[in-house]
């Protein structure tokens, strides 16, 4: 059974709950009263007879004294203490010793750092498809157009004496559409914004936004993937959308047998020397190492076309893609874009509370699809992979978009941070 220092801690904690003198337990568990108090000052290791011990006289099992689910609640509260630096400093040394101690205030403090996280990723979606979401903007513009009607009309009536009966059937009559109007667009926005299923029925939600969240389902994995699944999707943009998706793979598939290609990925043979080897594009052997089956280590990547818009988005863990808009103008997806062939690759530092690395390898590939009396089509990608390695110099600073960025002094900032202080 894995212990800790925490284990001491615990186990005093269990004690003095139980009105239990140390004594009375160090001869119930057959030790020394002052080598028991070393353990619970965390000042000794325990093994798993002498845990087993103690367990059984103070009445419990021994998981409730080894470090079971404790791992998780150290790593939230560090992570709680490392992010909070710039406010206050934590005693991080000391961890281990107030989650024993305090097992409930540690508790809360975690459940707090993840609901945090978690309420600035929303922050983060919401301000996005607020500012450019065009379904979102199509149905403000509807509901403001029939408050603007419905006054109107009110005020017409209200300030209005003598008004002809016919003129006034037609002014209550214009009154009963626009308020039914007024309902409809009230209803149809607060279903988007909630992202219900009856959203989703009304075409409300985006084509790309099903696909990804089709993918996301199936843990981002193409194999097995059937024609009654692209049938259920909700539009026909995306059924066309997911059927390209599929056909491509299985082109890709081909041609890069699932084992000769892991060996040569996890080798960690550059893309473009996977590419030459294969006979493929870089962009295939992005999309592969990105969708590989059953893979959880996959790297994240997105996509876009020529004109900077993101056309596909697998997430990294941690690092956050922007569903709507222009991302971070940093990005290398976008030097690569400008610099058609030329492999890119770096090593990024994410904004945020507790800023991640990632290694990112981008390229961008060119098409001529009506020959050269044709336009040139450019489409970039970009893949992520976590870096935990000690941090090079030259690491490049990016976000995620500008209005949700922290970083005020940023070169490139296009917009002020609706998280910066009087954004």
């Amino acid at each position: 059974m894995p212990t800790s220092a925490l284990t001491g801690s615990r186990l005093r904690e269990r004690r003095l709950a139980l009105g239990l003198k140390q004594a009375d337990l160090a001869r119930a568990a057959g030790v020394s009263a002052s080598y028991l108090n070393l353990i619970e000052h965390n000042r000794r290791r325990i093994g798993g007879e002498m845990l087993a011990r103690l367990a059984q006289a103070l009445g419990i099992g021994t998981e409730a004294l080894a470090e079971g689910a404790a791992g998780a609640l150290l790593d939230d509260l560090r992570a709680a203490a490392a992010e909070s630096l710039g406010v206050v400093r934590a005693e991080i040394d000391k961890t281990e010793d107030f989650a024993g101690r305090f097992p409930g205030w540690s508790g809360v403090l975690a459940a707090q750092h993840r609901r945090l996280g978690q309420l600035e990723r929303a922050v983060s979606a919401l301000n996005d498809r607020m500012t450019h979401d065009p379904h979102l903007s199509q149905a403000l513009h509807e509901v403001l157009s029939a408050v603007s009607s419905v006054r109107s009309t009110a005020a017409i009536l209200a300030e209005s004496e003598d008004i002809d009966p016919v003129w006034r059937a037609r002014f209550h009559g214009n009154l009963h559409q626009d308020s039914e109007r007024l309902a409809v667009g009230a209803e149809a926005l607060v279903a988007y914004l909630d992202g219900s299923g009856e959203a989703e029925e009304q075409g409300i939600a985006a084509p790309q936004e099903e696909i990804e969240a089709w993918l996301a389902g199936r843990g981002w994995r193409l194999d097995g993937a059937a024609g009654d699944e692209v049938a259920a999707l909700a539009s026909g943009a995306a059924r066309v959308m997911a059927r390209d998706l599929l056909a491509r793979a299985g082109r890709e598939a081909l041609a890069l047998p699932l084992e000769p290609f892991c060996a040569a990925w996890a080798g960690g043979l550059d893309p473009a020397r996977i590419a030459a080897r294969f006979g493929v594009s870089v962009l295939a052997v992005f999309r592969r190492a990105a969708l590989l089956p059953g893979d959880a280590g996959a790297p994240g990547l997105v996509i876009c076309d020529g004109s900077g818009t993101l056309v596909f988005r697998k997430p990294a863990d941690g690092f956050a893609l922007p569903r709507f808009g222009a991302a971070c103008p940093l990005w290398p997806l976008y030097t690569a874009l400008s610099r058609p062939g030329s492999p890119v690759t770096a090593l990024v530092e994410t904004a945020g509370r507790l800023p991640r690395r990632y290694r990112v390898q981008a390229f961008c590939e060119t098409r001529f699809p009506q020959g050269f009396v044709g336009p040139e089509v450019r489409e970039a990608g970009m893949l992520m992979a976590p870096f935990d390695g000690p941090p090079p110099p030259g690491v490049l600073l990016i976000g995620t978009t500008c209005r949700i960025c922290p970083r005020t002094e940023c070169a490139a900032r296009r917009e002020p941070s609706i998280l910066s202080e009087g954004g």
